[in-house]
């Protein structure tokens, strides 16, 4: 396999991550890099860490311009107001910012730090994501969340009196021993709320994870499709657009910053192990992983490790985040993204046609039905 060379090029959109990596508490499914606080959150002195790692980082991007901001963990909404404003402020002075910037905080519903959001949005946060995961308080305590519905329906009805650019609504499904009437309970408190934005995620049990350790009763497969079918029917007839694999949106309120992952930008990862994707106009795509644990990271060892994305993997890699959305995928997207030859997918696009897992045309490629439900088999093509 070759480069690809392009005429007029132009690199693909730039977005920054940041992570927060503490929560009061690990959840038991979660398999994110996050760490149960012990002590007092360290946050002025991480602060410090993260924005000296940004300066490092800039220097890989110099000349480009940031699209969007993810603030995301572990729980970011343990920061103070001003420890927040602190960051942004220190983001904005050393990388360049898009004024029209989607500015995305994760925040967890209970009721001390919804009273935060106003605090930052006067920072610059735009878009707050609130992690529900579910209106019903023993599905909430079997998933060990520290907060009940009553504060998830008041974190909801806070973001959307704030008047924020959007707001999202973090929901899980198949759930420990969870019903369809349960499930389906959950998306009409959704739509009741009427959020510009939710997320609605399978549980899966991930390894490295106490329900991994200690596997809790889930749903059989049959009500995992009733409960899908049926609650996309709801969705649809409340005007939500499923637009990715697992998110949904009014019209005009896709998340930009997760777009941006999907359709192969690149990004800036800054914090306890976060990761990065930068692409250069020679042609080479560098991957980046930061130091996982606070303490490491925290003594100034920032970068863990970074790599080249082989040629030969770009494929793979491209429509593994391309086809978790489900609108066409421009053929000049994929060479100008990847720098990889058409012809260097020829079978696998004619295998993944055969198959019923997409259409094509002479400019796009679509995912088809059968491709969302097979969309392991259809990756596979490309491996």
């Amino acid at each position: 396999m070759t480069l690809k060379a392009h005429s007029n090029f132009t690199l693909a959109p730039l977005s920054l991550y940041v992570h927060i990596p503490w929560c009061v508490e690990k959840c038991p499914y979660c398999d994110f890099n996050s760490h149960a606080l012990k002590t007092k959150l360290p946050q002025v002195e991480y602060i410090e860490h993260l924005l000296k790692d940004l300066e490092i980082d800039a220097k890989l991007v110099k000349g480009r311009q940031i699209q969007s901001i993810f603030i995301g963990g572990g729980t970011p909404s343990l920061l103070d107001g001003d420890v927040l404003d602190t960051l942004l402020k220190g983001i904005f002075a050393r990388v360049e910012v898009s004024p029209s910037a989607e500015i995305t905080m994760e925040a967890n519903p209970n009721s001390v730090e919804a009273l935060r959001f106003s605090n930052y949005q006067s920072s610059g946060v735009n878009r707050i994501s609130i992690g529900v995961q579910s209106f019903n308080a023993d599905k909430l305590i079997r998933l060990g969340r520290i907060h009940d519905p009553k504060e998830a329906i008041n974190a909801a009805h806070i973001a959307k009196k704030l008047g924020l650019q959007s707001f999202n609504l973090d929901i899980m499904h198949g759930l420990p021993n969870q019903s369809t009437e349960e499930a389906l309970n959950d998306i009409k408190q959704i739509i009741e709320l009427d959020p510009p934005h939710f997320s609605w995620y399978q549980l899966t049990i991930e390894p490295n994870t106490n329900f991994a350790s200690k596997p809790p009763k889930l749903p059989d497969d049959d009500i995992l499709w009733d409960i899908y079918t049926q609650g996309n029917e709801l969705l649809s007839q409340a005007g939500y657009v499923q637009y990715e694999t697992s998110a949904y949106s009014k019209v005009g309120y896709q998340c930009q910053h997760n777009l941006n992952y999907w359709r192969f930008g690149d990004y800036l990862g800054i914090g306890c192990g976060a990761h990065g994707k930068i692409t250069y106009l020679n042609g080479s795509i560098i991957r980046t992983q930061k130091t996982k644990h606070p303490k490491g990271y925290m003594e100034s060892r920032y970068l863990d490790q970074s790599w080249q994305v082989p040629l030969e993997e770009r494929p793979f890699e491209f429509f593994m985040n391309r086809f978790r959305l489900f609108e066409p995928v421009a053929k000049t997207e994929f060479e100008h993204y990847t720098f990889c030859e058409l012809t260097s997918i020829e079978k696998a696009i004619s295998d993944a046609t055969s198959k019923g897992f997409i259409d094509t045309t002479d400019s796009h490629w679509q995912i088809t039905s059968k491709g969302k439900l097979f969309l392991n088999d259809l990756l596979d093509l490309f491996l």
